[in-house]
């Protein structure tokens, strides 16, 4: 088990990601899903406010209410952890301190729950006084509705400036990093976040840690992705040194005898500072894989491998 930055809290070292739920997930696979996770020691959920507005007909909150129906009806709640995050719901659109509010407001009725245990701001809003922003997220602290805060998609330098604000006025600090990292993309966070992570003993959990679906290996090429939903953003991470990845992967998950996406999660947990990786699975099929990245110890040949691979793919 990883730890929840400072706070002492154990989070199981793989996270579920639920930007298919109520989108591309069956609510039946949906539950399937979770209570698979959580018998299997799984315990942080993670979600976000406008999951998924981008989908037809869609405005927003869809996973949040899926996986409120799902703690209401399986007496769960007490065995997981919600993360949930604010600053692109169409309705709540960046990091005032009344749309911080506003927003938790929402997610909770959705959610069902008393109190978020980890809420992120999302992404930067520079056009909000950074101090608004940190105040707001004390504010729910203080109130009871968060119990922790994260933060999502932000410079090294904004992630600095909101420790300081916090310090310097004795407001609730920071537990967790959300970046986009993952064996293809690996650059920004290697070189400018990690040191801030470690300094700040941030529990770091990388979103897009399997690139969209790109580093399962079943898209070899371009051809693979006509008709996916997810194909165009699977596309960004198409190169020729991307494939060289896939099939160093390929050789070393042979020799776990592995699927690949399992090495991908496998070699981001071996990072610094990773408490877990986010990983979602859109049936229960999918989740085999995921649960079996957790006991995969790579050794240090097979980390040395990725890792050279790797360090040759063009920055995203």
């Amino acid at each position: 088990m990883a730890t929840l930055g400072n706070t002492g809290t154990e989070i199981y070292p793989l996270v579920l990601g639920t930007n298919t739920f109520g989108w591309t997930s069956s609510e039946k696979d949906t539950r399937t899903v979770l209570d698979d996770f959580v018998n299997a020691g799984g315990n942080l959920l993670d979600t976000a406010d406008v999951y998924s507005a981008w989908a037809p007909g869609h405005s927003g909150g869809e996973s949040e209410i899926i996986l409120g129906r799902w703690l209401a009806t399986s007496g769960k709640r007490d065995k997981v952890l919600i993360a949930t995050k604010v600053s692109q719901h169409p309705q709540y659109s960046g990091l005032s301190a009344s749309n911080i509010e506003a927003a938790a407001n929402e997610s909770l009725l959705r959610l069902g729950i008393d109190t978020i245990d980890l809420y992120y701001a999302h992404f930067d809003d520079e056009k909000t006084p950074l101090e608004e922003t940190v105040a707001a997220f004390d504010k729910l602290v203080k109130e009871g509705k968060v119990r922790n805060i994260g933060i999502s998609n932000y410079s090294a330098e904004r992630i600095e400036e909101w420790f300081r604000i916090a310090r310097d006025n004795d407001l609730t600090l920071p537990v967790a990093l959300e970046p986009h990292y993952n064996l293809v993309t690996r650059q920004n966070y290697e070189k400018h976040l990690l040191p801030v992570a470690k300094k700040e003993n941030l529990a770091v959990f990388p979103y897009f840690a399997l690139a969209a679906g790109f580093l399962t290996g079943k898209y070899r090429s371009e051809d693979d992705l006509k008709g996916k939903q997810r194909g165009g953003m699977v596309k960004g991470y198409f190169s020729k040194e991307g494939l060289d990845v896939v099939s160093a992967m390929d050789q070393i998950a042979k020799a776990h005898d592995a699927a690949i996406a399992s090495i991908a999660l496998a070699w981001l947990r071996h990072q610094p500072q990773i408490a877990g990786p986010i990983a979602s699975a859109r049936i229960p099929e999918q989740l085999t894989a995921l649960l079996a990245s957790t006991k995969i110890d790579l050794s240090a040949d097979e980390l040395a491998t990725l890792d050279k691979v790797s360090a040759t793919v063009p920055e995203q």
